[in-house]
């Protein structure tokens, strides 16, 4: 068993008006945040992607254990073969394995199995939880909460990429299995979400809804 090492925490306070001020300045900014489908084919440095992936990989984790890859895709013959992958899924989808219920319930997205975005914007991200690692000497270790730990990494990810000034989309095809071949992981790994990266088409426009306000959301005891 591992031995229980500690360091000093690095931890910064705020007076209580600069903490009120940082929070509601970045909930402001989460509130312009919205999910995109219309894409511009502007490029976006690669530095910006490894800067937000560091960032979802600062997440916390189950035993620490970081259950997680991203696969960060550039390449247009790959991403084709994705969204080749993708609407396959989708025409099945739409076409009754979603029941109506489900479809029902989209409506108002105005989504349907066409995925352009996949070929327009510039990077694609492939979220792949890792349900279970190896060790040193190539033996099977069990990881713990591991849709727990990607989720919470996923939602750093997207902050972070809209912090930074770039649109997301959390595209989920169903099943994703194919991302695994074309993006060379192993059997352990089992795609979660494909994260659409980039700018908004000019003219872009997105469905008139809204977000719960606080009170519906939370409680406080």
């Amino acid at each position: 068993m591992n031995a229980y090492v500690t360091m000093p925490l690095a931890f910064q306070g705020l007076p209580e008006e600069e903490m009120k001020a940082q929070a509601l300045r970045f909930l402001e900014t989460m509130r312009t945040r919205r999910t995109v489908r219309d894409y511009s084919d502007r490029p976006v440095p690669r530095e910006i992607i490894e800067a937000a992936v560091a960032t979802a990989g600062t997440a916390p984790s189950g035993a620490n254990q970081q259950p997680w890859t991203f696969v960060c895709i550039s390449d247009p013959q790959i991403k084709r073969k994705i969204r080749e992958g993708a609407e396959e899924e989708e025409r099945a989808f739409y076409a009754g394995r979603a029941g109506e219920e489900w479809l029902g319930a989209l409506a108002h997205l105005g989504t349907d199995e066409h995925k352009p975005f996949l070929d327009t914007a510039p990077w694609l991200i492939a979220i792949f939880a890792q349900r279970w690692g190896y060790d040193a000497e190539g033996r099977k270790v069990k990881h713990y909460y591991v849709p727990e730990s990607v989720g919470i990494a996923a939602g750093f990810l997207i902050a972070s990429l809209h912090q930074a000034g770039l649109a997301t989309l959390t595209h989920t095809p169903a099943p994703m299995n194919f991302l695994n071949e074309l993006c060379g992981r192993p059997d352990n790994e089992k795609a979660l979400i494909l994260l659409v990266v980039g700018y908004p088409a000019e003219g872009c426009v997105v469905p008139a809804i809204g977000k719960k306000p606080l009170e519906e959301i939370a409680s406080f005891l």
